[in-house]
């Protein structure tokens, strides 16, 4: 702890908290650092564990009064590790309740929460809104950023369902944000990341999703140049109920996947559908006769289908997107290619995923990148530091081939830090001036920036 931090300040700051304060040393501290990336490794000075927005604020006057640079963890997912850093962190995991109201169909979300925990929320009346791909991502980082995931295509991207957010600023105040009040943070708020303030409370539309099916199908990688066209021609008039992607990964130890294909290279098709398995079988039923070489099909509760690709924590990660006008054969010759240069085995995904349907007519928010029908993700994960500069490598290489078919955009939660440039791309250069307009009447110092970063106007 720096010397400038007296230790009666720190009383101070803990007689009034509801939550927790751990400085090093504490129990519990080293625990509490530790981020999703595993390549990040952070000490703070103080890790604020809030309660309440009260909470929140008090950290927030504290690191100011105290010129420590702030940074904000929600589910702390962010492949940057934005969340942590070596001054104060705004920790909100206590912050994590969900309270449905069924016959409202909205859900209030505690800014701390995972997916899992609006998920298992919602599921039992048969109900869900646009979550990620991975149950772990925080709720909060997800929507700020715009939110992308498997019912995209049926109701939108996360920011599409959001009716209002519960806000705490740079100053201290707390404000209820939606279309009515502070309607112009709110618009930033779709997309604009956490460059306004504090989330502590979020909530959504949602929508009956009882359950969902989906299609596992396998090939081995020799088979993925002849398989992936035949995907993108589903997909180009799929019903908007149709989610997944189509992935190279390692093969798991699973029933379903053929025994050469397990803990090697693999290529895959998933489908996900917003409805029975009565139904999706039938619409399924095109790409079930390309030969592959093994799989599963399921109906499942929509909150099973958000763990079924969970990462595994504690591992290293590297990821970055390219978000694609077109998808013609000579990209599908490219990313088929750098398909060898993944880390295998690992927990690695080489993804291209469908957009358009809702997600593509949703409102007009900082998200440009919604207009692309097709994102390829790299997303590196891998345990072996050694591997590190071959996957960062081959996250490069792959944006770099695909770069010729990009719209420019990107979901800025798909990449880590690439600089001003790409996110300049991720919010729209025709919505700089008005998002920095924003920035500057809500955080005029730029506290809150350890993220992708606006500077205020």
């Amino acid at each position: 702890m720096a010397a400038a931090l007296h230790s009666t300040l720190l009383t101070d700051l803990r007689a009034g908290f509801a939550g927790e304060v751990l400085a090093p040393g504490d129990g519990g501290y080293d625990q509490a650092r530790v981020v999703f990336n595993a390549m990040i490794d952070r000490h703070p000075q103080l890790i604020a564990q809030c309660e309440s927005p009260a909470d929140v604020a008090a950290a927030i006057a504290f690191g100011r009064e105290q010129e420590l640079e702030l940074a904000v963890r929600a589910g702390g997912h962010a492949v940057s590790g934005a969340s942590v850093n070596d001054g104060l962190v705004v920790d909100l995991r206590r912050m994590n309740s969900v309270v449905v109201d069924p016959e409202a169909r909205v859900a209030r979300v505690g800014g701390g929460a995972l997916m899992t925990d609006l998920d298992r929320a919602t599921q039992p009346y048969g109900l869900a809104t646009t979550g990620g791909r991975d149950s772990s991502t925080g709720v909060a980082g997800l929507t700020l950023g715009g939110g992308s995931g498997w019912l995209e295509r049926k109701y939108g991207l996360t920011c599409d369902n959001l009716l209002s957010v519960q806000l705490v600023t740079a100053d201290g105040e707390q404000l209820t944000v939606d279309e009515d009040r502070h309607p112009e943070l709110f618009w930033a708020l779709h997309g604009g990341g956490g460059n306004f303030g504090v989330a502590t409370e979020f909530t959504f539309r949602l929508h009956q999703v009882p359950s969902v099916s989906i299609a596992m199908l396998l090939w081995p990688p020799e088979a993925a140049p002849t398989v992936l066209p035949h995907y993108t021609d589903f997909m180009a008039t799929a019903p908007e109920e149709v989610g997944g992607g189509f992935v190279y990964f390692t093969g798991p130890p699973e029933d379903f996947v053929p025994p050469g294909l397990v803990g090697r290279l693999a290529a895959a098709v998933l489908l996900t559908y917003t409805g029975g398995e009565a139904e999706a079988r039938e619409v399924f039923r095109p790409m079930l006769g390309y030969g592959h070489a093994g799989g599963m099909i399921a109906e499942l509760p929509y909150a099973e289908l958000q763990c079924m690709l969970d990462d595994p924590p504690g591992e290293r990660n590297y990821w970055s997107a390219e978000y694609l006008e077109e998808f013609p054969a000579p990209a599908a010759e490219r990313f088929c290619a750098r398909a060898a240069d993944m880390v295998v085995p690992s927990a690695s995904m080489h993804a291209l995923f469908p957009m358009g349907g809702a997600a593509a007519r949703g409102e007009d928010f900082p998200v440009p990148w919604r207009a692309a029908p097709w994102v390829v993700h790299p997303f590196g994960v891998w345990a072996d530091p050694a591997d590190d500069a071959r996957g960062r490598q081959w996250a490069h290489d792959v944006c770099a081939d695909l770069k010729p078919w990009s719209i420019g955009a990107v979901y800025l939660n798909f990449i880590g830090d690439e600089g001003a440039e790409r996110v300049a791309a991720g919010l729209g250069t025709g919505n700089a001036r008005r998002l920095a307009a924003v920035k500057s009447a809500y955080d005029p110092e730029n506290l809150f920036h350890l993220n992708h970063n606006i500077v205020p106007a």
